[in-house]
Parts: structure tokens; sequence; C-alpha cells
């Protein structure tokens, strides 16, 4: 370790240091070899090396390696020993070490031979030259392989990306340390709040006050600034990442302690700021008793348990101990991933069951019904794409109106307690096929609970909310691949805005509101506080800024990525809304509200769905269209204003 650190500080060393440091040593070698001469010619040391014997007193070394120094300088220096001292090495290396000795020799023994030194024998000229060439030989080859190799890769190290990390508590400290030898980067300091530590060193590196942090990036050419602040409050980290927006610098978080210490995660999975950190604002903590009402000790089916949400409820369904959970989804390869993603995670400790079918086959429903019995299940199977649905309208309707039908009347014919119905705020005055298709699916729900029949049985409920984060769909991924590419980023309109949601935050609520809905009498639709709708172009430019570029428009011409601007798609609004009246009840949950919505009752719904039927087996597209029309859910020509209040 007293070696390695030593490399360093040599290596440290101005390049004059260097040259001076590699002069003092080969001074030292021409004295050290004159002593081994006289050793090796008479037996014993000189002084100082040994005592002064009666032969040794006569000798005169000093003036021996005094000659030696005069020689070997300047010759050494002329055959540019120090002109390249770390990277002095291989053929050309040795050439120039062989000709200066034999310059070196021939003088130093034409001196000692020819002319004579008194005290001097004369087979010190040729010993001397041979230790000599030996000695700085082995010492050039000693330099190459202590410090060749640390030369090269600290001269490589060099040209990384510079970064800091926020943050200099134990998290920073660990994570530097584990980025020490990382070959993508290099950390050359600190960024704290703590007006104590700024001006010290920590992991030998200087810890900087963050508000210097634009000087930072301007002068030592910051190329991105890791975050190391697992335990901070998300108010706090919005206002971090709106300085980093600011500054035009990357960032990046890392993977937690815990994960790097137990090998699950290494350097390599740094990634871009978390999705939640997009949203600038803090999810609530569930509900425990909520989330387990429904889930604990019972037997759950998760319908399009392959989708983004439908992935996400199965992940937090296991971690509640159901007894079992069961996968049904129709894409083999969704199915194939989440199931070795669940059992990977949990092993054999959860019974997990992969159910290959649709939702619009009933015998397959019956069947799965029949074997398991199912207490709970999160309907999330659906099309949801817009533009594809508007192109598919009969298949986007089938599966999202019929298929809701049917899965809903084998949980009647089964014994199922709980249905819930995973909905979107496009079901709100829609003025797509797909929006409409799914408030026509919660409409079957209300109608079906409605039924003085079917009370005391099921409780069915829909939980309705905006875009996730993250998923297939949204925006977020897309737009982080066109920044990748360079860009441009494809936006439909300027004024678009939305609401947004994490999915783990979308799923839990999904749970909580569930179990809301088994108090009452069923046929709720609850509604998710989603805080305030989002505007897409200000999202985007907030990720371009997060990722350290810059937005090229009409005022920074010489920016990095370019937003172009394509036009709504068919079907879709500039606002979104999640409420179709104006009067929601407030639940025991700040995040959940009820909605009080009509229907249609089931005696004339169920006429609808008919006629529906009949359209979608003579595949009419335009009867789809209008009986859309007439259950008065659908009106593709409305336009969307201002967001409504909650």
């Amino acid at each position: 370790m007293f070696l390695h650190r030593l490399a360093y500080a040599l290596l440290a060393l101005p390049r004059a240091g260097k040259r001076i440091l590699a002069l003092c040593v080969d001074i030292a070698l021409c004295v050290l070899t004159t002593w081994l001469a006289f050793y090796l010619r008479l037996g014993e040391w000189p002084w100082p090396l040994g005592a002064m014997s009666p032969q040794m007193s006569e000798m005169r070394p000093h003036h021996a390696a005094l000659l030696a120094i005069v020689l070997a300088a300047p010759i050494f220096v002329r055959y540019g020993f120090y002109r390249a001292i770390f990277r002095y090495t291989g053929a050309t290396a040795v050439r120039a070490i062989c000709m200066a000795m034999l310059l070196y020799g021939a003088l130093f023994a034409a001196i000692i031979l020819l002319v004579g030194l008194p005290g001097i024998p004369r087979t010190i000229g040729i010993i001397q030259p041979l230790t000599l060439f030996v000695a700085v030989t082995l010492s050039r080859l000693l330099a190459r392989y202590w410090l060749g190799g640390l030369y090269i890769r600290q001269s490589a190290r060099a040209v990384l990306p510079k970064v800091l990390v926020y943050g200099a508590g134990d998290a920073g400290r660990r994570l530097t340390e584990a980025l020490a030898h990382n070959i993508e980067m290099r950390v050359i300091g600190f960024l704290d709040d703590d007006v104590s530590l700024h001006g010290h060193t920590l992991n030998h590196l200087p810890v900087y006050n963050p508000a210097r942090l634009p000087e930072l990036v301007g002068r030592l050419e910051i190329r991105a600034v890791l975050l190391a602040m697992p335990r901070l409050e998300r108010a706090r980290r919005n206002e971090i990442l709106a300085r980093m927006a600011a500054v035009h610098v990357a960032v990046r978080s890392l993977p937690s302690l815990t994960e790097l210490a137990q090998g699950k995660a290494g350097i390599a999975d740094l990634h871009e700021p978390d999705i939640d950190d997009l949203l600038g604002r803090a999810p609530v903590a569930p509900d425990p008793q909520l989330l387990s009402r429904n889930i604990t000790g019972k037997v759950v089916l998760v319908t399009g348990a392959g989708g983004s949400i439908g992935s996400e409820l199965c992940r937090q369904i296991l971690t509640l101990a159901p007894a079992a959970l069961l996968l049904l989804e129709q894409s083999e390869f969704a199915l194939y991933r989440i199931h070795h993603a669940l059992v990977a995670q949990y092993g054999e400790t959860m019974r997990i069951v992969p159910l290959l079918g649709s939702v619009c086959d009933a015998a397959r429903l019956a069947e799965i019904m029949s074997a398991f019995p199912v207490k709970t299940i999160y309907h999330a199977a659906a099309y949801k794409h817009v533009p594809l649905v508007e192109d598919n309208p009969a298949e986007g309707l089938k599966n999202n109106v019929l298929g809701t039908l049917i899965a809903a009347q084998a949980a009647l014919a089964h014994g199922v307690a709980d249905f819930v119905l995973i909905s979107t705020d496009k079901a709100v005055r829609p003025t797509s096929v797909m929006g409409a298709s799914k408030r026509l699916a919660e409409m079957v729900l209300q109608a079906l609970a409605a039924r003085k029949d079917l009370q005391g049985g099921i409780r069915f409920c829909m939980v309705r909310f905006g875009n996730v984060l993250g998923s297939s769909g949204s925006v977020v991924p897309r737009f982080r691949q066109q920044i990748r590419a360079g860009g441009p980023i494809t936006l439909t309109h300027p004024e678009v805005s939305r609401y947004f949601m994490s999915i783990p935050e979308a799923a839990q609520l999904v749970i909580q509101a569930g179990s809301m809905a088994s108090q009452g009498q069923g046929g709720d639709v609850f509604v998710l506080d989603m805080g305030e709708p989002v505007k897409i172009l200000h999202l985007a430019q907030r990720m371009v800024a997060l990722s350290g570029l810059s937005v090229q428009d009409a005022a920074h011409p010489d920016g990095d990525i370019r937003i172009d601007v394509t036009g709504l798609r068919p079907g879709e609004k500039l606002h979104e809304e999640l409420l179709i009246s104006d009067n929601p009840e407030r639940t025991a949950h700040p995040r959940i509200m009820r909605a009080r919505e009509r229907f249609l009752p089931w005696s004339e719904l169920e006429t609808h769905l008919a006629h529906l039927q009949v359209a979608l087996d003579a595949r009419d597209i335009p009867r789809l269209r209008q009986l859309l029309a007439i259950t008065g859910i659908h009106n593709p020509d409305a336009t969307a204003g201002a967001p409504r209040s909650q």
C-alpha cells in the first residue's frame, strides 16, 4: 500500500520535478556503482560503506565517483534519458542506453587506464562502466514495471469524463471508492449542502459548495453529477434536480449501497434520474390494512399480467403474501418474462401460476376459476394505445368491452369476492375508440353491480387514473430513446398535457382502492388524485436538461436536441380529465376519490351490448362507431379545453 501511494505521488510530480528526480537517481547510481567497483576489485568496501584498512586508506573512490558524475550527467542528458522518464522503455530505450554507456565507458576507461588517477586502480575503468550500465538498465526496467502501468492508467483516466458526486456522506464516500477504478468516468470532487465540509477534502477529493456548480461545470469541464443521497426528501431532491437542469449537466443516480454490496448491481448500472423524480411530488405512504385486505391469504388473479400495470400489480401482490397468484396473459413472451422475473425474485416461497389465455375466451376463464378458488381479480387486460385501437376498432372493443363482460360473468359464476377494473382518464368524455371502450367497460361493471339479483355476492369497482411514467405507451421511454439518438424529440402539440403517476404508486393505489370497494355495495368508480397535469413540452425540456444537453430552438440555434411538433393524432386530446361529473367524494385515503357517475341500467345496456356483438361478428366498423355514439359516450369531434379541476 505504501509503495502504491508512493508511485501515485511520484506520478503526480510536475514534469520538471520528475526529470530532476531521475537525474538525482542516476547521480546516486554513479556513486554506488563506483563503491561497488572498488569492492569487486579490492574485496572490501571503501569508506563510508566499510572500515578504512591500510590498503583502502590509499584509495580515492570519491575522485572516481566525481569523475563518473561529471561524465555521465551530460551524456545522459544528451541521449534523452529524461525526456519521457516513465515511458522510456523498449527497443529504442535499450539502444539509447547502450549508445550512451558505450560513450561513457570509453571516456571513463580512457581517463582511468590511459591517463591514470592516483588512488584509483586501472581495473576500475572497466568494472565501474559495466556495473553502471547494469544499474541504469535495471532502474529503467523498475520504472517501467512499477510506474509504467500506473502511468498508462493515470493518463487514460485523465481523459475520462469528469463527474462530481452530490453527497459527501457515507453513501458518497463508498460510491467514490467503488468508482476509483472505473474506466468510464473520473470523480474529481464532491458537492454537499453542509457548509462545514466546504473547502475540505474527503477521500483525497475536494468538497465544493453546490452554489458553485455553474462555475465548476465551466472551469473543471464537469460532464455529470452523480446523486448519492438515498434518504433525501423528495422536495429537496427536486430542488437539486432543478439546479442541475439549469446548468445543463447530466444527472445520474447510482444503485443502492445494498445492491452494490450484495453484487446485485454495479457501477455499470448508473441510470438516469428515477422516473418518480420527473413528477415533482412525493408519493403518499400506503395503508398496510388496505393493501392486505383483498390479498393476504387469498388466491388472486391478474389479467394482462405481462403489461406495465399488470406486472407491477403482480410484484406488489406478492409482497402481501397471497395464497396463490395467477398470471393470465395472452402474449406468450410477456407471460414468460413476468413469470421468470417473479420466480427469480421470490423463488419457491410463493405459488405463482402462469396461465396463457384471453379474457375473451369464456371457456378458458371458466376452466381457470374452476381449478382455483379465486377470490380477487385485478382486470388489467386491455388494448390501451389510442392510435392502434383507432386503426383496429373492432379488436379494441372486443378485448376491452366484451373481455371485461366475459371476465365479470365468469367471476359472478365462480364465487369471486372482488373484481377491480383498471380504467383510464381517456374514458372521460372520450374522443377515441379506446377511451370509449374503457368507459363502456366501466358501465358494464356499474350496471352489473346495480342488479338487485346480484347484490350480496361479488363487489365490482373500477379505478381510473392517467398515464403512468415508464409504461410501454408512456412518452418517457420514447423521449429517452430519442435523446440518446441525438433527437429530434417528437411532440404532437406544444400545449398537450397529461396526468402522470409512477407505476409502483399507481399499483399500490389500485390495490387500496379495491379494498375500499369491499366495504360498500360495489359499483364504485375510484379516481386517483394525480396532482397537477404535466405539460409534455416541459417534461421533454426537463429530460433534455437532465441529460446534460440543451434544446435547439429559435432562441438557441446551437442547441443539442430539436423538438418537432407532429400534430395531434386521431382521437387524441390536448388535455385529459379524470372526472365526468364535478362531485367527487373524498375517501379515507388522501389520493383516492370516489366518483358518482351516471350509467345505463343493465336492461338497457344489455341491448346495446348485443348489438355491439352483432356488429363485431360482422366486422361492421361504421356500425360499431354508430353504436358508440348512440350510447352517448363517444364524441370524436369533441375538443378538449383546459383540464377540469378536481
